[in-house]
């Protein structure tokens, strides 16, 4: 079997970064030789090397939002320059690689050295960018087009890419992430009572694109209506975005939420938020595919999420979960309300849910999917 080179822009443990050990394990199992190149470590590490994979550091420029404008893209194009001659060696120091698999479509310069190192090169999308200016989500997808296979989590991450350039089309496999359950069966939810205080679940990213402010208002609708809730919100701030947890924060202290929110920070694993939740909630306004969702359905516990982009893949309304407008505090806090005064729906909701992440989810059918392109 041949050598794989795998790049990854991070040594997180959140969505992608969790779904890159997957992807290791497809490989390796496959019994491919693997290496992980990261821009710096972090908890990610040991978690590659346990799953076969050697891991190295180079420095790679990531394509950020922030750098979508003039001065941006001059910063960009010097540490492109900057950092190619160390992506080359990287590259170059296994004559028996035959592979590059880029784990994110958000830096470009892979796509290049690859082809000129003569490499198989296949790209993983976890983007599904349907907003902003045209020019700058075509400059984010142009350079797929040097690729010979695309892999997007979700059709909504295709199509964001073929809304720009249909040709991309006919290079793009669609393999939904395979998400691992608990490592024992989950309990049945506890026996609410009408005059309970309800926990709501709320596991992301601190961005705006994961609607925790939505959520936050919610919160407050239900208090209005005179429910005594929690909301559990586990994660950490993109960098860049600390302005929006300081408002979050503020948000929470306010009088209709005083003492309503708890901020958990980083939480792995999720599973006992998920066990001690009577609802958990995906507001996100954009979700190429979202994991929290499947993570609810394996926790088997009922879910109210955005009906945006890849959450309506994963969600069958009134079937496995809710689905309510994204940005829609009151529609939010509707869901979570009939969840609440009806636990026969809850749970019929919740067990749909679970058989549907056993057989759609499974890493197992993500892993055969993977190899299946690598060998296409």
């Amino acid at each position: 079997m041949s050598s794989i080179i795998v790049t990854h822009p991070s040594a997180d443990q959140y969505g992608s970064d969790l779904q890159l050990l997957e992807t290791v394990s497809a490989f390796t199992q496959a019994g491919h030789t693997v290496s992980v190149l990261l821009p710096a470590s972090g908890p990610l590490v040991p978690m590659l090397e346990s799953r076969g994979a050697a891991v190295r550091f180079v420095d790679v420029p990531i394509l950020r939002k922030n750098l979508l404008s003039p001065t941006g893209l001059i910063k960009l194009a010097w540490s492109t320059l900057r950092t190619a001659p160390s992506m080359w060696r990287e590259l170059r120091s296994d004559r028996a690689t035959t592979a590059l698999w880029i784990n994110t479509i958000t830096t470009p310069s892979w796509f290049v050295l690859g082809r000129l190192a003569g490499l198989r090169t296949i790209t993983h999308g976890h983007e599904a960018e349907s907003d902003g200016p045209k020019w700058a989500r075509l400059g984010l997808a142009m350079p797929t087009t040097l690729a010979h296979r695309i892999v997007t989590n979700s059709s909504a991450a295709a199509t964001a890419l073929t809304d720009l350039l249909p040709r991309l089309g006919k290079k793009i496999s669609v393999v939904h992430n395979g998400m691992p359950g608990p490592t024992t069966p989950p309990e049945a939810p506890r026996q609410r009572q009408a005059h309970d205080r309800a926990t709501v679940a709320l596991i992301a990213r601190l961005s705006p694109r994961k609607g925790i402010d939505v959520a936050l208002e919610a919160a407050a609708e239900l208090r209005i209506q005179g429910i005594d809730i929690r909301l559990i919100v586990c994660g950490t701030v993109f960098e860049g975005y600390e302005w929006y947890e300081t408002e979050l924060r503020n948000r929470s202290q306010q009088a209709d939420l005083s003492g309503a929110i708890e901020f958990r920070g980083y939480v792995n694993p999720t599973w006992p938020v998920l066990a001690g939740a009577d609802v958990v909630i995906v507001p996100s306004r954009v979700e190429p595919f979202g994991n929290t969702a499947v993570e609810a359905f394996l926790a088997e516990r009922p879910l109210v999420a955005s009906r945006t982009q890849g959450l309506r893949e994963i969600v069958t309304h009134e079937l496995t979960g809710l689905l309510v407008e994204p940005d829609n505090a009151p529609a939010l806090a509707s869901a979570i309300v009939r969840l609440l005064d009806d636990p026969a729906l809850a749970a019929t909701l919740a067990q749909a849910g679970r058989r549907e992440a056993l057989d759609r989810f499974s890493p197992e059918a993500y892993r055969s999917a993977l190899v299946r392109v690598l060998n296409r």
